[in-house]
């Protein structure tokens, strides 16, 4: 009995950590499929195309496009804007003398 309890409690506690991670590998959704699909066409791939011979170079082509306009969509998330170039001065003038 008393080893019964602790085959459980082992058991239960290696399966805890396992449970507690979120599935992030979802499927993606008909929409989701669609949307990269356009994406894609609009980099340059045509999907219709009777040329197979640069089928594996020129879907590679556009998803690297896609990728390189998806990177530069997300560079700048910080909200601050541009760096700022010149300078300014605030105060008031020096008194002549």
């Amino acid at each position: 009995m008393n080893t019964l309890i602790k085959a459980v409690t082992l058991a239960v506690a290696l399966a805890a950590p396992v449970a507690s991670f979120p599935q992030s590998e979802q499927p993606l959704t008909r929409a989701e499929v669609k949307a990269q699909l356009k994406q894609i066409e609009q980099a340059g791939y045509n999907p219709a195309a009777a040329v197979d011979a640069n089928y594996p170079a020129d879907i590679q082509a556009a998803e690297a496009r896609v990728a390189a306009q998806n990177a530069m969509a997300q560079s700048d998330t910080t909200g601050y804007g541009s760096t700022a170039t010149g300078s300014s001065q605030t105060g008031a003038a020096a008194p002549a003398q």
